[in-house]
């Protein structure tokens, strides 16, 4: 834990007891109009279809079948609302996956509409956490969402997925060039979060990270 900061490791016991607690599915919003009243702090996941973003927030909230997992890639074209803390301390948000070379010209036109309108107008939006799988690092169209992010001055965060993949000397050299890249964007946080979500890898950490943003 960092030593200049004193209450970290209070943050991450609470961090793991939330995470213990009440989870559940809000609602899926399809368009803005639907999305819920923003009255707390909101969390977001994005990241390429096909990144394990499903896989992580079931580790994430120790629930194997809170966020579907898909076969098809770009399947869900929704805002995914979860409820966390009874009572209600915040939510999660699974944004729909990016990337997917085989969605019509019309369903990445609608992703980028919902995607840009909800992080340019939520107040409530604390950071958004950006999923690079650690096989493939950040590639062209990642970069083109920090970018997004950037310009909409969302706070976002990169996390490494996948990490039980590759060797550790691969993961050390991808996590060293994913925190060079975060450098360059002024709306990311310096530092890379690595996990597994079937090792349970940099879960404890991600949680932790979380409820810092949460309080923020």
């Amino acid at each position: 834990m960092s030593e200049i900061d004193p209450g970290a490791e209070d943050r991450e016991e609470r961090a793991r007891k939330l995470f213990a607690g009440p989870i559940a599915f809000l609602k899926s919003a399809p368009a803005l109009q639907h999305l819920p009243a923003p009255s707390v702090p909101e969390i977001a996941f994005a990241g390429r279809s096909n990144v394990g973003k499903s896989s992580l927030l079931n580790a994430l909230t120790n629930r194997n079948g809170l966020a579907r997992t898909s076969v098809t890639p770009g399947r869900t074209q929704e805002l995914n609302y979860f409820d966390v803390g009874e009572p209600l301390v915040f939510r999660l948000v699974d944004m729909p996956g990016y990337g997917f070379a085989k969605a019509p010209k019309d369903v990445v036109r609608k992703w980028r509409f919902l995607v840009n309108d909800y992080l340019r107008g939520r107040q409530v939006l604390k950071r958004t956490l950006v999923l690079i799988d650690s096989r493939h690092g950040i590639k062209d169209v990642d970069r083109e969402v920090l970018e997004m992010l950037d310009i909409a001055a969302v706070s976002y965060r990169l996390v490494l997925t996948k990490t039980d993949k590759i060797k550790a000397s691969d993961l050390a050299a991808v996590q060293a060039a994913t925190e060079a890249e975060a450098r360059k964007h002024p709306a990311a946080h310096p530092k890379v979060i690595a996990t597994s979500s079937e090792k349970g890898m940099g879960i404890a950490e991600l949680r932790t990270a979380v409820l810092e943003a949460v309080e923020s």
